[in-house]
């Protein structure tokens, strides 16, 4: 079935069942692999991506849910909490394995877009879902601080 999605202020059309997983879409169809395929079942956040800013599991997202929304994936993040948040990941080298880290640099832009002052309390919440099996959790907790504290300037 074909049909219209909006990914990285791109219209594309697409060919899927409409209970396509959108990860799918996104990696099979697009070649926008730096969203990750973790769990499946969006208990990981490796997945993660922005659908109309908010944070998403894409691997239980079918195609069909994604209507007109604007979809984000890591490749088109662009944002000045985005460029934080990334230039505060190379800086405390956050990625261990790696594996997980776009889901949770997805997540942490949405923290920092909704609340740019989070105490570790509020990262620690907004966080949970993404699962780093390297326990890098100590390191994206600074990451996410030195992020806020270049956005405040």
């Amino acid at each position: 079935m074909s049909s219209q999605i909006t990914v990285n202020a791109r219209t594309v059309t697409i060919e899927a069942e409409p209970d396509t997983p959108l990860l799918w879409v996104l990696r099979e169809q697009l070649g926008l692999t730096g969203t990750k395929y973790g769990c499946g079942v969006a208990a990981c956040g490796a997945c993660t991506v922005h659908l109309d800013g908010m944070a998403v599991r894409s691997c239980t997202l079918p195609v069909e849910g994604v209507g007109a929304s604007q979809i984000t994936t890591i490749e088109g993040l662009v944002s000045p909490e985005a460029k934080a948040v990334q230039a505060a990941w190379i800086e405390l080298d956050v990625a261990q394995c790696g594996y997980c880290q776009t889901g949770q640099i997805m997540s942490a832009v949405v923290l920092l877009q909704d609340n740019p002052a989070p105490t570790d309390t509020e990262i620690d919440e907004a966080m949970n879902g993404n699962i780093c099996r390297c326990a890098t959790y100590q390191r994206i907790r600074q990451a996410i601080h030195a992020a806020a504290g270049t956005l405040k300037g």
